[in-house]
């Protein structure tokens, strides 16, 4: 099994890696199909089911989707212009991708909230149809957002595609007992087998100056939400907080007034500022989601910025063990919020930052094992219940407190030895489990817990 640190981090935009970049991601995959077809083609269509359609709006899905027809992809997202294209496809009911001919699409008609049918494959569905002069649809594909930004066609889906196509790598492991056991062989730690397995996917310079950007377009995140104040689209009129709580931590440490527990504020802060950023569209890295794109940058941020001895050569390791325990999740179980809940995105989330912390402060394999296991048992049953269909609340709090738990698990695996009773393995499988049992509408379809139990105006 292998999937690349740059499959699991990708930069991207707000505020959701299922609903708002996987969408775009669709599109553009269909705009492909299009172009390698024989057809000729004159208009589009589409319809989002399931999550996609009850919480569509407040994850900015019709928008995301509307712009991936139009040709734009998250990875060189560029706000300017999609304000000007959306405004030009309102007016003219078309789009004009490039390769392709001016194609009809009104957004109000030919897109549609599809409420009464739930395609099979996940709770994230699409289908996205071409159309003849005529009218008639003569090409039609359906994809599944399933977490992270990953798309996948039907047909991927049933055939149950792998994601470890390509050149074998040297460390091929799928479950975290494999992991531990080809460390203990190999005498290396988890970080050097991820590297050797990126490596062997391509090379040593591309990976350093990969990784490098995304720790910084993270970091630039950081920085935007701690500087940034105002009020979060979306109707609900969420303050942003993380600007005043951080211009008051700054003015406490001049004064020598931050008691102990002040570092779970300077944690949550840094995680708040990223939510925030996430929830007014900005761009980010899923970490391993958009909605828990937070917790990961918060505790990389914490070493470097809080524990001595920190050092910024550790940041390939802290992102490489960090990959290596979500491709696990992800392999194993889910990443999905509407698949599994919220234990799926910030329970993963803050295991993946639990054990690059503890890589980085030393921890063997075991420890690190340990702490990833540690932050995601303490993350199991955790329902997704955006209110309004918002990533605002709970999302923003919520990863500031899956950074503190992220903390505490590598700090407590650090202090024992590795060995501990409950393996990841067992809990990454009850996570599935959870997640299969639990009901549709406290999986991000804001049906449920807070979204019904708090008003939304």
């Amino acid at each position: 099994m292998f999937l690349s640190v740059f499959d699991m981090f990708k930069v991207g935009i707000g505020p959701s890696s299922s609903h708002t970049m996987g969408p775009m991601v669709a599109a553009a995959r269909f705009l492909d199909l299009m172009r390698d077809s024989p057809f000729e083609f004159a208009g589009l269509r589409g319809s989002l089911h399931g999550s996609l359609a009850f919480t569509g709006v407040g994850h900015a899905t019709d928008r995301a989707t509307i712009l991936g027809l139009a040709g734009f992809v998250p990875d060189t997202y560029d706000n300017e212009k999609a304000e000007a294209a959306l405004l030009a496809i309102k007016e003219s009911h078309s789009v004009t991708p490039d390769g392709l001919p001016t194609l009809h699409f009104d957004p109000k008609a030919d897109l549609v909230f599809d409420y009464d049918h739930t395609l099979p494959g996940h709770a994230n569905g699409m289908i996205l149809m071409a159309t003849d002069a005529q009218g008639d649809v003569i090409l039609r594909q359906v994809y599944y957002s399933i977490g992270g930004g990953f798309v996948l066609t039907e047909e991927e889906l049933a055939a149950g595609k792998a994601t470890d196509e390509g050149a074998p790598v040297p460390f091929p492991f799928k479950s975290a007992v494999e992991m531990l056991d080809m460390a203990k062989a190999s005498g290396k730690s988890i970080a050097e087998m991820k590297r050797a397995n990126e490596i062997a996917r391509g090379c040593a310079d591309s990976f350093a100056k990969g990784s490098a950007r995304l720790w910084q377009v993270m970091n630039d995140c950081i920085e935007r939400g701690l500087h940034t104040d105002g009020i979060l689209p979306g109707g609900l009129s969420v303050r942003r907080r993380a600007k005043g709580i951080h211009d008051a931590l700054q003015a406490e440490r001049g004064m020598n007034l931050n008691a102990p527990h002040t570092i779970n504020d300077w944690m949550s802060v840094y995680a708040m500022a990223v939510n925030e950023e996430n929830a007014a569209g900005g761009q980010v890295v899923t970490a391993p989601t958009n909605g828990a794109a937070g917790v990961l940058p918060a505790v990389l941020r914490y070493y470097l910025d809080h524990v001595p001895g920190a050092s910024e050569t550790h940041i390939e390791d802290f992102l490489l063990t960090a990959a290596a325990i979500g491709g696990l999740v992800k392999f194993n179980a889910s990443i999905s919020g509407a698949e599994a809940g919220c234990q799926a995105e910030v329970g993963s989330a803050s295991a993946m930052a639990a054990a690059g912390l503890c890589a980085v402060m030393g921890g063997t394999p075991e420890q690190v094992e340990n702490a990833a296991e540690i932050a995601l048992e303490h993350h199991l049953g955790m329902t997704c219940d955006p209110v309004a269909g918002l990533v605002q609340v709970p999302c923003i709090e919520r990863n500031g407190l899956g950074a503190i738990k992220a903390v505490s698990a590598a700090s407590l695996a650090l202090r024992g030895d590795g060995r501990h009773f409950v393996p990841l393995d067992a809990v990454i499988e009850t996570m599935r489990q959870t997640g299969h049992d639990m009901h549709e509408k406290y999986k991000e379809t804001s049906l449920g817990g807070l979204a019904v139990n708090v008003p939304n105006c």
